[in-house]
C-alpha cells in the first residue's frame, strides 16, 4: 500500500518538473560561451584528416565528394583555395547539407568560417571564430592544428530556435535541422540524426534541470545541462 501511494505520488512531480522545459526557446547568441572540445585538423600529402571528429575523417582535397560514414552528411567534399582558405561541402544524398569557408587570419593565430546551413527548415548564415590552440607540423596547410571556437553569430534567427514538448512517450526535442524523442529515464534512445548509429539519453537531475546524453555507437560524444530559472523565464545551457 505504502508503494503505490509513493508512486503514485512521484509521477506528477516528474510530469511537472518535465512540463517546465516546454516551449520554444530562442538562443541568445550575445551570451553564448564556448567549453566544448577543441577542433583538430590535419591538411597534407593531398588529404584532409579530421583528428578531433568521432568517428574520424580522412578525405582527399581534391574537391569532390567523398564518403564518410557515421556522420549526420554521406559525404564530405574538401578544397583547397589558398595556402590560407578551405572550403568544406557536407551532403546528405545529393543534397548539400552544410558549405563552408574556413580562412586563417595573416598572424596565423585566428581563423574565421563562414557556414550557409540546409539542414533547417529556413536557410542559416552565419560566421564563427576560433582561435589557435596549437600548430599543425612544418610543412601543412595553414589550417591544420588545432582550434577553439570563442564566437558565433547568425545572421537569421533559423538556427537558434529549440522546441522542447512533454508527450505520452517522454519529451521531443527539436532544434529545426533534427528532431529526437526519448523517455526522460536515462535510458539510450534513436537520434534522429542517425538512428543507425546515434543514441540520446534523458535525465532530469533535479527539477528544475535536463541532462542530455549523446553517444555515437555507444560511446559519448557530448554531454549537456539545461536548467530553467524558477520564473521559467530563461534557460542556460
Amino acid at each position: 500500500m505504502n508503494y503505490l501511494l509513493a508512486l503514485l505520488l512521484f509521477v506528477p512531480s516528474l510530469l511537472l518538473a518535465q512540463g517546465r522545459f516546454d516551449g520554444t526557446w530562442a538562443m541568445k547568441m550575445d551570451t553564448l560561451r564556448f567549453s566544448g572540445p577543441s577542433e583538430k585538423y590535419l591538411f597534407e600529402k593531398d588529404m584532409y584528416h579530421c583528428l578531433s571528429c568521432v568517428p574520424k575523417v580522412d578525405v582527399k582535397t581534391d574537391g569532390t565528394d567523398q564518403k564518410v560514414a557515421g556522420h549526420n552528411y554521406d559525404t564530405l567534399a574538401v578544397r583547397i583555395l589558398d595556402s590560407s582558405s578551405i572550403e568544406f561541402t557536407m551532403k546528405k544524398g545529393d543534397k548539400p547539407t552544410f558549405v563552408c569557408t574556413e580562412t586563417v587570419s595573416l598572424d596565423g593565430q585566428t581563423m574565421m568560417e563562414e557556414f550557409t546551413n540546409t539542414m533547417e527548415a529556413e536557410r542559416v548564415t552565419g560566421k564563427a571564430g576560433f582561435t589557435r590552440v596549437s600548430k599543425g607540423p612544418t610543412g601543412s596547410h595553414q589550417l591544420s592544428g588545432e582550434w577553439q571556437m570563442q564566437t558565433v553569430k547568425n545572421a537569421t534567427r533559423a538556427g537558434t530556435l529549440t522546441t522542447i514538448q512533454s508527450t505520452a512517450r517522454g519529451m521531443k526535442v527539436s532544434d529545426g535541422s533534427q528532431s529526437y524523442e526519448a523517455k526522460v529515464d536515462g535510458k539510450d534512445y534513436p537520434a534522429g540524426w542517425d538512428p543507425a548509429h546515434a543514441t540520446v539519453s534523458l535525465k532530469l537531475i533535479d527539477d528544475y534541470t535536463l541532462e542530455e546524453t549523446g553517444k555515437l555507437d555507444g560511446k559519448v560524444v557530448g554531454v549537456t545541462r539545461k536548467t530553467v530559472s524558477k520564473d521559467g523565464k530563461s534557460m542556460s545551457q
